[in-house]
Parts: C-alpha cells; structure tokens; sequence
C-alpha cells in the first residue's frame, strides 16, 4: 500500500498514484478534497515504501514505524499535536514509537512529518502498513 503512496517536495501533504504517462504521474490527494493533478518529471517524488527511519543499529523501513505509531495510539490519529507540540514532547512520543533511533540523524522535523503523515493516511483509512512481502515472510 506505501508504495502507491507518494510524498511530492513543494506540496503539502500526501498523494496516492492514480495513473502514469509518459512524462508525468497523475496523483489523487489523500485530503478531503481529493484532487488530481499532474506531477512532471521535474519534481521530486518519494514513495512512502522507499523510506525509512535511522535507528542506532540499521535504518528502519518506515512502515515498521506506522506500525509501530498506529499501536501506540491503537488505531486513532495521533493526539500529538504535530503543529505545536515542542520538540521534547516529540522526542518523548518517538521514544516510546522507535526506541533506539539515531538521535543525532532523526530530526524533529522529520517526527513531525511522521505524525502528519499517519494522521493523513488514518483520516484516508490507509491504515494496512504491512507490505505483501513481510506478510509472506511471518
């Protein structure tokens, strides 16, 4: 499901792949408005599958991380306040998500777009975070 997930750098929030031309992607927003809109092959764009968070040990793919947010907060979107929550709330809250994750690496910023991220894919109800493949593997 993350892999049709994209992120594009210079537009808030996250996209889900609809089709592909030859030059571009055509994207649908995963907000209320739900609106399509072509992306170039000038912009940079990030498939939710292709990321993951540094860890003290290895990187973490970013849907152990969802994983892991979507149980601490049991399925609901995240109480913490992405917007105004200071930066050792967030420390405090991705402690209790990722525990050995590379203080020096992961920055708040990024905690930020995390908890943005999984309130929209929970208010989009894209809350199966587990890959195909992982399943097959467990």
């Amino acid at each position: 499901m993350l892999k049709t997930v994209l992120s594009v750098a210079g537009k808030p929030g996250l996209y889900k792949l609809v089709s592909s031309g030859r030059n571009m992607l055509i994207v649908e927003a995963l907000d209320a408005t739900k609106k399509r809109l072509p992306i170039h092959e000038v912009d940079k764009v990030v498939s939710l599958g292709d990321i993951a968070m540094f860890t003290e040990d290895e990187e973490v793919p970013l849907w152990q991380v969802l994983e892991s947010v979507k149980t601490k907060c049991e399925g609901a979107a995240c109480a913490v306040d992405h917007k105004k929550a200071s930066n050792e709330e967030l420390a405090d809250f991705f402690a209790e998500v990722l525990p050995n994750y590379d203080r020096d690496r992961v920055y708040m910023s990024h905690v930020r777009k995390l908890i943005q991220w999984y309130n929209i894919l929970v208010a989009a109800n894209l809350t199966d975070f587990v890959p195909e493949e992982a399943e097959v593997e467990e």
